[in-house]
């Protein structure tokens, strides 16, 4: 049985006795650990961008070198450099959270966010997802935060810990296709069926769809009281081009329509969510 009163006071004489060389050892393997794990990022992200097919494959590689590499670096100073047993280190990391638990609260649940993340694959770098308020392509995931870019072009950092508070909303789950929804509105009295026809037409001839029998395109039609609503659904072949998509297919779209005299309905239209 462990007398955790030795052990502690084992530990305690661990680092009083740490010398300068020990610390030097330290911050090297510390850089060490922080160079080798962007060069990595790096070379892998290098290598996603020139295998398209495999480029999210490939960048789901990133996080789970960098919570490797760092923990690593972290067990080797414990266990080598300040030369503490299996034992004492469980305990060091006892005392130290309980010890600090509650002062960095919010660091640890980042943290914690971080490794659920990484370890359930709840989305990947190159992901478009919707994470509490934040939506856009995941660019990182870090320890403490994921890092987004949104479709105005903001990097966002979101903190890791809203994955136990928010929903988390992915598009396209690690696939490269994504679906891209919208909705077109006409006046009441427009030809519905034409107005289905060109939208189609500019949906399926869009350079950025992507098309196969599991990828189909839908185009659905509602009937409201002082306007018609058009929703295409198709999948984008990049999901980075979701926004470029939806742009070409409105600007042809609403390009035909006023050709034929299809017009925007006279009232005016509230969307409750932009994003679908």
């Amino acid at each position: 049985m462990v007398d955790l009163e030795t052990e502690t006071g084992n530990i305690i004489t661990a680092f009083e006795h740490i010398d300068a060389n020990a610390v030097l050892i330290s911050v090297g393997i510390i850089i060490t650990a922080v160079l080798l794990s962007k060069i990595i990022a790096f070379v892998l992200t290098k290598i996603s961008e020139m295998s398209w097919k495999y480029r999210l494959h490939i960048k789901t590689i990133i996080p789970l070198s960098k919570v490797l590499i760092y923990s690593l670096a972290i067990y080797y100073i414990i266990s080598t450099v300040f030369a503490l047993a299996m034992n004492q280190l469980l305990l060091l990391s006892g005392l130290i959270g309980a010890g600090i638990g509650f002062g960095l609260r919010n660091l640890f649940e980042d943290i914690a966010g971080g490794v659920v993340i990484v370890m359930e694959k709840t989305f990947q770098v190159g992901d478009i997802i919707q994470m509490g308020k934040y939506y856009g392509e995941v660019k990182e995931i870090g320890f403490r935060s994921t890092r987004i870019v949104t479709p105005n072009d903001d990097l966002v950092s979101a903190p890791n810990n809203l994955v136990f508070t928010e929903c988390v909303a992915t598009g396209n789950a690690g696939s490269s296709e994504m679906m891209a929804s919208f909705d077109v509105y006409i006046d009441n009295n427009a030809d519905a069926d034409m107005a289905l026809k060109i939208l189609e037409e500019a949906v399926v001839t869009s350079r950025y769809v992507f098309i196969s029998p599991t990828r189909p395109v839908v185009i659905l039609l509602n009937d409201h009281p002082f306007y018609k609503s058009l929703k295409a659904r198709a999948y984008v072949n990049d999901l980075r081009d979701e926004f470029l998509y939806r742009s070409d297919v409105i600007r042809r779209t609403w390009n035909e329509f006023h050709k034929v005299g299809i017009k925007a309905p006279k009232a005016q239209i509230l969307s409750y969510d932009e994003n679908n």
